[in-house]
């Protein structure tokens, strides 16, 4: 009976924990997507009346909506160039017994130890260096060496589930190693390619301190341009932008959920 009592007393607690953790989360994003309905002009919680107003201003917005197009841009081929060498990368370390393979593990991942602000100013020296400063090349890398490793823990993580007898099995029929990457691996390993996907594409697309650094005024993504925003005027705007951020991401995951599911991840 005592032990009874224990165990319901720790599924109560956990209970709690949990649900503290949940509305400790969800709580801002509430606040938020509730001020952005407001019908005044001044941002504050409880709003003052319901209206889409500030959506409507959001999207007519050139400077809102220039800046989100740059960072989808941004986002996008960070995501794509940080996928190719991601998954030459994971496949290396998860296959090949190469030398230094440890260091290289380490290199890639290193960015998720070291300050954004370090990595920030230390390639806009370098880029300054390379006169790549200011530039959109300049900025792709800086957001790529932040999504890459994302990339590839999360590809590693597929690889080490993989059952490569399936590949070997289509090798002994004579399937070359093009077809049994096209028709065996990549399809197996498209659930978790797409998670790593989406892990690079919202940590690129919500940067703001390398985009500070490495940015100019032509190529200011969407957090930089809010960030700057916010500095000048507390017009509810900001939120109504923020939550059509909200929206977006929350849309694309259950995309993804859909199209992929986590019973289909390797």
């Amino acid at each position: 009976m005592h032990k009874s009592l224990g165990d319901y007393f720790l599924t109560t607690g956990g209970f709690v924990v949990r649900a503290a953790v949940y509305v400790g989360l969800l709580a801002p994003v509430v606040i938020v997507i509730a001020s952005s309905l407001t019908a005044g002009r001044v941002l504050r919680f409880p709003p003052d009346g319901l209206s889409l107003r500030w959506y409507y201003a959001a999207v007519t917005d050139d400077a809102f909506m220039n800046a989100f197009w740059v960072s989808t841009k941004l986002a996008t081929i960070a995501t794509i160039i940080s996928l190719v060498i991601g998954l030459a990368a994971s496949f290396a370390v998860a296959r090949r017994d190469i030398p230094g393979k440890t260091l290289l593990l380490g290199l890639a991942l290193s960015p998720l130890v070291i300050p954004m602000v370090v990595i920030g100013l230390g390639l806009l020296q370098s880029l300054v260096w390379l006169r790549l400063n200011q530039s959109i090349l300049g900025l792709v890398l800086g957001h790529v060496l932040i999504t890459l490793p994302y990339v590839v823990r999360t590809l590693l993580a597929g690889l080490v589930h993989f059952d490569q007898n399936l590949e070997f099995a289509a090798m002994n029929l004579r399937a070359s190693p093009l077809r049994v990457l096209s028709r065996i691996t990549l399809p197996i390993l498209a659930p978790t390619v797409m998670s790593a996907a989406v892990f690079a594409f919202v940590t690129s697309f919500g940067n703001i301190t390398l985009s500070i650094f490495l940015g100019n005024g032509g190529q200011t993504t969407l957090p930089v341009q809010i960030f700057t925003y916010v500095e000048q005027s507390f017009e509810p705007i900001i939120a109504a932008v923020s939550s059509l951020v909200v929206f977006g991401t929350v849309g694309l995951l259950l995309v993804v959920e859909w199209l992929f599911g986590m019973s289909k991840t390797v």
